[in-house]
C-alpha cells in the first residue's frame, strides 16, 4: 500500500489517500501543537508524498487550524487537488445555546465560519463532529442534504455517534432520496476497539467508509511513555493534558500497558518502530478506508507515512489481535460468536451474500 494508492470513500466516487493528515496540532492555542512554519512544512511534505486528504475542525485550536489549512491550500494553489474535510458541533459562543449542537441554525452558522477561515467556497467532506443527543436525526439528514444541494458541501460524514444513530440516518437518507453518509470518523486503535462490535459491521453493510482517529491512542502507543515510577517518560501531549486537567481519556491503565508490552515486542521482532506497527495494524483492519494521522515534526510525519511500507507477519498480527481483543462474553455479543452461531445454523455450512468490495 502507498500513500498515492487512492481508495474510494465508501460507496461514493471520492478518491482519498489511505492516510489522512489530521491538523488538530496546527496552532498552539491549546498549549500544545506547532507554529505556522512547522505546520506548513508538515502539510507540504504530506502533499509531496502523494497525500490528498486533509482533516480539520472548526474548534481545533480555537479555529486557528482551519485558518492555517486554508492559507496553506491557497498559497500552494492546490484546492482542486486536496480533499478538504472539516467539522461542526462544538459550541463557539459559550452562553449561546444555538452556537453549538447539530441543529440547522448552528450548522448554517458553522459552515459559513469554516468557509471563511478556510478561504474556500465549498467543503469536500463535512462532518457532524459528535452526537448532541438532542437534535432529531431527521433534521440533521435534511439540513446536510440542503448544504450539498446548495453546493457548499460535496459529501457528508458522521463522527463520534452511536451505531444505531448512523444506521437510522442512512436508512432515512436512502428512503427519502437525500444525500447519504459517506464516512464515519471514530476512535480506533490497539487499545480502543469498541467500534468492532457494531460500528464497523454497520458501516460495511451500509456502504460507509471508516476513518479511525487517534490510532496511536494520543501517543501512548508510540512507546515513549513508561509506567509510573520508571525513568524515561518525556513530556508529551498526554502529560500536558493531564497536568492541565484537560485529559478526556485515561490511557495508562494496566490493560493498556499489557497491550503496549506486546506491541513493543512485535515491533522489536520486525524491526519497525512501535508507532509504525500500531498504525499499520489500524490501517489494514477490515472496514478501514483512511486512517487519520497527526504530526508535529517532519520526522514524525515520515515515520507515520512509512507505516504503509510493510506487512505484519500473520503470527505476530495474531498476537496483537489477541492482546486487545474485546470481551467475548459481553452481551448480547456472545450470541454472535462462532460457537453459538454454529448452533443457530445447525452446524451447516452457509455462505452469506458477499458485500461490495469497497463497502
Amino acid at each position: 500500500m502507498k500513500l498515492n494508492e487512492y481508495v474510494t470513500l465508501g460507496r461514493s466516487g471520492l478518491r482519498v489517500s489511505p492516510l489522512c493528515l489530521g491538523t488538530m496540532t496546527f496552532g498552539t492555542e491549546w498549549g500544545w501543537g506547532i507554529e505556522e512554519d512547522a505546520a506548513r512544512a508538515v502539510f507540504s511534505r504530506y502533499l509531496e508524498r502523494g497525500g490528498n486528504f486533509v482533516d480539520t475542525a472548526d474548534m481545533y485550536t480555537n479555529g486557528k487550524s482551519e485558518e492555517l489549512v486554508g492559507k496553506f491550500i491557497k498559497d500552494a494553489k492546490v484546492r482542486d487537488q486536496v480533499v478538504l474535510a472539516t467539522k461542526f458541533t462544538f459550541n463557539a459562543q459559550p452562553g449561546n445555546p444555538n452556537a453549538g449542537g447539530n441543529g440547522r441554525k448552528n450548522m448554517y452558522r458553522a459552515i459559513e465560519g469554516s468557509l471563511r477561515r478556510l478561504q474556500t467556497d465549498y467543503i469536500d467532506l463535512y462532518w457532524m463532529h459528535a452526537w448532541d443527543m438532542i437534535t432529531p436525526v431527521e433534521e440533521v439528514v435534511a439540513s446536510l442534504d440542503m448544504l450539498v444541494k446548495a453546493g457548499k458541501v460535496r459529501y457528508i460524514g458522521f463522527s463520534d455517534v452511536p451505531a444505531w444513530y448512523v444506521a437510522r440516518a442512512q436508512t432515512l437518507a436512502e428512503q427519502q432520496g437525500r444525500e447519504r453518509i459517506a464516512a464515519l470518523q471514530l476512535e480506533y486503535s490497539l487499545v480502543e476497539r469498541n467500534i468492532e462490535r457494531e460500528h464497523i459491521p454497520a458501516a460495511q453493510e451500509l456502504g460507509i467508509a471508516i476513518l479511525p482517529w487517534s490510532p496511536l491512542a494520543g501517543g501512548f502507543l508510540s512507546g515513549k511513555y513508561k509506567r509510573e515510577g520508571q525513568p524515561g517518560t518525556p513530556e508529551g501531549r498526554l502529560e500536558i493534558q493531564k497536568a492541565a486537567g484537560t485529559m478526556i481519556f485515561e490511557r495508562a491503565t494496566e490493560r493498556n500497558w499489557k497491550i503496549l508490552d506486546v506491541l513493543l515486542d512485535v515491533s522489536k521482532k520486525i524491526g519497525r518502530p512501535p508507532a509504525e506497527v500500531a498504525l499499520n495494524w489500524v490501517a489494514t483492519q477490515p472496514g478501514v478506508t483512511s486512517t487519520i494521522i497527526g504530526a508535529t515534526k517532519l520526522a514524525q510525519l515520515e515515520s507515520n507515512l512509512s507505516s504503509l511500507d510493510f506487512t505484519i507477519p500473520a503470527e505476530l498480527r495474531a498476537r496483537l489481535d489477541k492482546a486487545g481483543e474485546l470481551d467475548p462474553t459481553a452481551q448480547p455479543y456472545a450470541f454472535f460468536s462462532p460457537a453459538l452461531q454454529a448452533r443457530v445454523k445447525g452446524n451447516a455450512e452457509i455462505r452469506p451474500w458477499a458485500r461490495a468490495a469497497h463497502a
